[in-house]
């Protein structure tokens, strides 16, 4: 199991919301390509980049830290946040992104998704965020009109190599991942699942890691808060991933 941690952007700085609210604003950092270094030099095997920004109004006004984070560090970057068409993947992967999470489009378009995973295989996530059970879009924003579990089955045969799951209600909240909620998304689908929301001791990321759905297990854990907070350090982190 990977440790993805997080870094979200909006207006040009490291931030953290609580439970997505734009109102509930931490900043932790004015130069996120530092503190992209700092957990790739801890040894993290991916950096997990959200343009706030671009999520609510599709305009990416962070690409450019996008691109000098994915061209500057050692770890894979993960990337997502208003892309919205098959220009913005091609940019993103051309920047040197690893994987694109596709979120909002991939609710109003899922064949842009089939298409993409077809294109790029192995660099094409989907991002199911979740408020009670339904899909949020558009930054999280907006409700989808779409249950979580039928949008993990929509996408089960589409070719994506992972589905990140946030129960945005624990997000940033760090009280717990919704254990309960990511066995269920797990029993529904094949593709491997990314955890992420709710995060805030090492017990918890060992709870992540013995999770098992029919000799399944999660493929990786997205911390953002609990790292910041200095709740424990990032080779903390992923010695609770593998220790299970």
């Amino acid at each position: 199991m990977e440790l993805f941690p997080a870094i979200d952007l909006r207006g040009g700085r490291c931030v953290r919301l609580r439970q997505g609210d734009y109102d509930a604003e931490t900043v932790y950092g004015g130069d996120p390509v530092a503190v992209a270094r700092r957990f790739a030099d801890a040894g993290a095997p991916w950096i997990h980049l959200v343009d706030l920004d671009a999520a609510r109004t599709g305009e990416p006004v962070n690409r450019p830290l996008v691109t000098a984070v994915a061209t500057s560090v050692g770890a894979r970057v993960q990337a997502g946040g208003g892309v919205r068409d098959e220009a913005a993947v091609e940019e993103l992967l051309e920047a040197g992104v690893a994987r694109v999470v596709l979120g909002t489009a991939a609710m109003h378009d899922p064949a842009l998704v089939t298409r993409m995973a077809a294109r790029h295989p192995s660099a094409i996530a989907v991002g199911l965020d979740a408020r009670g059970g339904e899909v949020a879009v558009r930054g999280w924003t907006e409700g989808a009109g779409v249950a979580l579990l039928e949008a993990a089955r929509r996408f089960d045969d589409a070719g994506v190599s992972a589905l990140v799951v946030t129960n945005i209600q624990q997000d940033g909240t760090l009280e717990g991942p919704d254990l309960d909620g990511l066995a269920e998304v797990m029993a529904v689908t094949t593709v491997e699942v990314v955890a992420s929301g709710g995060v805030g001791t090492v017990e918890h990321l060992s709870a992540l890691a013995a999770l098992d759905v029919g000799g399944r297990r999660l493929a990786g854990a997205i911390v953002g808060k609990a790292i910041y907070e200095g709740s424990f350090t990032v080779e903390e982190a992923m010695a609770a991933l593998i220790g299970v």
